[in-house]
């Protein structure tokens, strides 16, 4: 049976933790979900008690496991998780489970069954429903028109909290990505599209988290900057010898 990895980073999340993990855990223990899988609460560099509701949670929950991190950023801990995983797959959630989990088995089901390297939640595709403020859809959406003007992408969400890759894309990935913040998923699907990995968009319903951490100017001058240093190095260039690893086998 295909194993799966499910990596939530936290930063500070004492609240929604124990709201949030026994909701997914529910989920994937259900017959919905025909994976053998792991939860990972990746936590990075909590100073709240983070810590100790993700252990008790961790103790309380089967197949549920507590990893450290002594650095913030989303993309260093899941650089960290992903790194150290022995599943089929890897993949990752944001804790406040703005994607609604219905998705969750499509997403799986497309890089362990139907070929795909990678896969990604979208909500700006036909088919998605989502529910945020008209800023954010605006900057979302300008964001990837430019992406798609500099870069030259075909994927339609960058940044959606919601994505699954073969393990061993991910071990060819990682060491070719720089970025541990909020651009860490923008990098990492730029140079898998660029490498030539196939990439599966699953549209989703999502709700806006009104308690987002997201700092939405600093995030808007880190993800143009990362642009100009992907334009600048082509870091996908190292992989384009390496051929697509095998499907993984069911």
């Amino acid at each position: 049976m295909v194993s799966v990895d499910v990596v939530v980073p936290v930063y500070n999340e004492e609240r929604d933790l124990p709201r949030n993990i026994p909701i997914l855990h529910s989920f994937l223990s259900s017959p919905v979900f025909p994976y053998s899988w792991r939860i990972v609460i990746a936590d990075n560099a909590s100073t709240d008690a983070t810590p100790q509701v993700a252990q008790e949670l961790a103790q309380s929950l089967p197949g549920v496991e507590y990893m450290r991190i002594e650095q913030k950023g989303r993309g260093i801990a899941l650089r960290t998780a992903w790194g150290r995983s022995q599943a089929d797959i890897v993949s990752y959630m944001d804790v406040d489970l703005s994607t609604d989990l219905s998705a969750f088995p499509a997403l799986i089901r497309a890089v362990a069954e139907e070929g795909y390297h990678v896969a990604i939640g979208t909500r700006l595709a036909r088919g998605a429903q989502v529910k945020r403020s008209l800023r954010r859809t605006f900057l979302s959406r300008s964001y990837m028109l430019i992406l798609k003007a500099t870069l030259h992408v075909h994927f339609s969400d960058a940044q959606c909290g919601f994505k699954a890759l073969q393990r061993l894309v991910a071990q060819r990935l990682l060491p070719v990505t720089k970025d541990v913040g909020w651009f860490f998923d923008t990098e990492l699907l730029v140079v898998a599209e660029r490498a030539g990995y196939r990439i599966a968009q699953i549209p989703v319903r999502w709700h806006e988290d009104p308690d987002s951490r997201v700092r939405i100017l600093p995030t808007v001058a880190q993800d143009l900057r990362g642009i100009w240093r992907l334009l600048r190095e082509r870091p996908w260039q190292a992989l384009a010898v390496q051929g697509s690893p095998p499907s993984v086998a069911r």
